[in-house]
């Protein structure tokens, strides 16, 4: 199964702690997406985490589990960088473990875990194989079987704002652990790249560790959207 999205560049790491050079490098990164090409979702992963979160948004996440289709937009994402960041699954004294070796897979695979025990999420893994890059999805805004979303998320709202919510909405549950999502029934897919003067870029969210990295990408004003221009954790 292959997607219609252009060809990363190589893999080169992006780090920075200032939200606007990050964003401006960012930009330069991922120019290369404009390009349509069909590459598998495997490859289209294959770049560093902050890369492939900028590339994300847009791309649209097709699910048919439980034999009804579901779609929405990825409008906001958290990247995490692997054993070098302290906030990521893969950054533990105990390294590569039962619970998180999904995160140590190829590029494009699903890792799912379990919020505080409460509420799956769903990460993108980058590439390349073994480093544990990563890319939480925390927004989508919903664009097909809207009536079904609501339905999984007994009426709550907002549908897809959240991690929580937006895996809730398109009924991902530990049972994709370790899932190819070149593959049905979660299918990463390519959308519409927005332009840079729409993405926003700011810390992540509830995290104690690098809190102050400017690792949240996020489409303005988006119904998936958690949180507004100006946030900071770091605020008194």
């Amino acid at each position: 199964v292959v997607s219609r999205c252009s060809k990363p560049g190589p893999a080169t790491t992006i780090v920075g702690r200032h939200p606007a050079q990050a964003l401006a490098r960012l930009a330069d990164a991922n120019a290369m997406r404009g390009t349509p090409g069909r590459i598998s979702v495997q490859a289209f992963c294959h770049r560093p985490p902050l890369e492939l979160a900028r590339a994300l948004l847009g791309c649209r996440l097709v699910s048919t589990i439980d034999g009804v289709r579901t779609e929405g937009v990825i409008v906001e994402t958290e990247a995490y960088g692997g054993l070098e960041d302290p906030a990521s699954h893969a950054s533990t004294v105990a390294g590569r473990t039962q619970r998180n070796r999904a995160i140590f897979g190829p590029p494009g695979t699903a890792y799912v875990y379990r919020s505080y025990g409460i509420h799956w999420c769903l990460i993108v893994v980058t590439g390349p194989e073994g480093q544990g890059g990563a890319v939480l999805l925390r927004g989508m805004d919903p664009v097909a079987g809207k009536a079904v979303m609501r339905r999984r998320r007994k009426g709550r709202k907002p549908i897809g704002a959240g991690p929580g919510r937006l895996a809730e909405a398109l009924g991902v549950s530990g049972a994709l652990y370790g899932h190819d999502l070149g593959r049905p029934p979660l299918v990463l897919v390519p959308g519409s790249l927005p332009p840079k003067r729409q993405i926003g870029i700011s810390p992540r969210v509830g995290i104690s560790r690098a809190a102050d990295w400017p690792h949240r990408l996020y489409v303005r004003g988006a119904a998936g959207e958690t949180r507004p221009d100006g946030w900071n954790p770091m605020a008194p």
